[in-house]
């Protein structure tokens, strides 16, 4: 299974989240509410794929997407609005429309761990 990094700014989304994760076999390669979190997080190593929030609060995550992209590592957006707000040029990374289900997750990382 893989080693997921999660980006959430919202707590108790995130534990819920983690625990989906973990229910689902994976383990946590870290968790980051913030955007400097989240890029401290996603340079280091054993992160297998990545859950970001597209939004942490008032920053986009698109600098730890960029970082993920450089490195090569599979992720997928997070968002209560769809596929707005979405940077341009990663329109074909999964999204995952919130709130998500267990097999909705589920799905998601299977594409991404393809």
């Amino acid at each position: 299974m893989a080693s997921v990094l999660l980006v959430e700014d919202e707590s108790l989304i995130r534990m819920m989240i983690a625990d989906m994760l973990v229910e689902l076999g994976h383990t946590v390669a870290g968790e980051a509410g913030d955007l400097e979190r989240g890029l401290l997080i996603a340079s280091a190593p054993g992160v297998d794929a990545a859950i970001l929030d597209l939004q942490l609060g008032t920053h986009s995550s698109e600098p730890i997407a960029q970082a993920l992209h450089t490195k090569g590592i599979p992720f997928a957006f997070a968002s209560g609005y769809g596929a707005d707000g979405v940077p341009e040029r990663f329109k074909d990374h999964p999204i995952l429309q919130k709130p998500f289900t267990l097999d909705g997750l589920q799905r998601c990382l299977a594409t991404l761990l393809r």
